[in-house]
């Protein structure tokens, strides 16, 4: 997979110490973007997910596995692969993208729906960056909701998670 960059105890991708997975290739291109140098698909280096994922389990304290980038959902097969070398050790999965879930859902590749199914929570839109905002946890924007996938999978309706 191409790899923009790797934090651990990131403490602003979601609740608790994460483990972010910046990946590199971003279709989107929003305005104000923090990530201007993830936006490029030959940009960033290759690791195998098997190397990402001994990374992600280097810190006994992680809480959990943050997907963003760039946009995950562009490298949708390796991603589903880190989520589930994620879960096996009993770690929540989010994830970012400028795709809304709606459009996964609905409209998504096969893939990109399989990544969807896997994932704990999704903060899902593009960055706008007339809605910027610093008062929302794990959002850059206001447009952007913070979604418990299961849950909505299970509804039927988009299920937000309560801040």
């Amino acid at each position: 997979m191409r790899i923009y960059g790797l934090v651990q105890d990131s403490i602003v991708d979601g609740p608790g110490f994460r483990f972010s997975c910046f990946v590199q290739g971003c279709p989107h291109h929003c305005p104000g973007c923090h990530n201007p140098d993830s936006h490029d698909p030959a940009g960033g280096r290759e690791m195998t997910v098997e190397q990402v994922a001994h990374e992600l389990l280097k810190n006994p304290m992680t809480d959990g596995l943050t997907l963003t980038g760039g946009e995950p959902f562009a490298q949708p097969e390796a991603c589903l692969e880190l989520a589930k070398a994620a879960h096996v050790h009993h770690l929540n999965v989010w994830s970012y993208s400028g795709w809304t879930f709606e459009y996964l859902r609905d409209q998504g590749t096969e893939a990109q729906k399989a990544l969807l199914r896997e994932l704990d929570m999704l903060v899902d839109g593009p960055f706008v960056l007339a809605e910027r905002t610093l008062a929302l946890p794990w959002r850059g924007s206001r447009n952007q909701r913070v979604i418990d996938v299961p849950a909505s999978l299970a509804s039927g309706q988009v299920v937000i998670r309560p801040d």
